[in-house]
């Protein structure tokens, strides 16, 4: 049987891996559950934009829950090396993470230099879901703190070894973000680091509720 490698976090269409997660802008996702696009997706606010979206255009989406391919809030989080204020991220922030909340869907997070501040947010907040920082790259440090909290990590094509070595098998995560390389050569990358069998990497199809694959 074909191995099914599952991408958790991309802007691509990659029209060649239906086991991809295509992360959408509010915009798009009308358009693309009107249609009989067989991926999943993610759909939130990315903080970049959190200055210009409104999260109650997310509410008007909920109409979607429902639908199976809808996977994930998010990307989301927290950026200091934008414009954007810090109580404006912060204030969209804590709005998706309700949503993930309600709809029992898990949050896909962008995090740069507020990785204290995200804990403070998570040990505040206590929420349920699964979070999950995407295109982890810190150091194992950091790693270790995160996934104390119960953070899942995930590991792209910029990664620390290190980090990919502390993270358990069932809490790590693989993607291509913005990468034009398949993900299947990340599999293959970091099953060496963790001295397993790129197959073994299964907390995506977890996710996607792809075991029987």
């Amino acid at each position: 049987m074909k191995e099914h490698f599952v991408d958790i976090h991309t802007h691509g269409k990659s029209e060649f891996n239906p086991f991809s997660v295509r992360n959408l802008l509010v915009k798009e996702v009308a358009l693309f559950f009107d249609s009989e696009e067989h991926r999943f997706c993610s759909v939130g606010i990315h903080p970049w934009y959190a200055d210009q979206e409104n999260p109650e255009e997310l509410t008007s989406l909920f109409c979607y829950a429902s639908d199976k391919r809808w996977t994930a809030i998010g990307e989301c989080g927290l950026d200091k090396n934008i414009s954007v204020t810090f109580a404006v991220q912060k204030s969209i922030f804590e709005r998706q993470i309700s949503f993930s909340e309600s709809l029992k869907k898990p949050l896909i997070i962008h995090c740069v230099g507020y990785f204290n501040e995200l804990l403070e947010i998570r040990n505040r907040l206590r929420p349920s879901q699964l979070w999950i920082v995407h295109g982890f790259r810190g150091k194992p440090e950091l790693a270790k703190q995160l996934l104390k909290t119960g953070i899942s990590l995930s590991f792209g094509e910029k990664r620390n070894a290190a980090s990919v070595s502390v993270t358990p098998i069932d809490r790590l995560y693989v993607e291509t973000d913005e990468s034009l390389l398949p993900v299947e050569q990340f599999y293959l990358e970091i099953a060496k680091i963790k001295n397993c069998r790129p197959e073994d990497l299964d907390a995506g199809k977890k996710l996607l509720n792809l075991t029987g694959f």
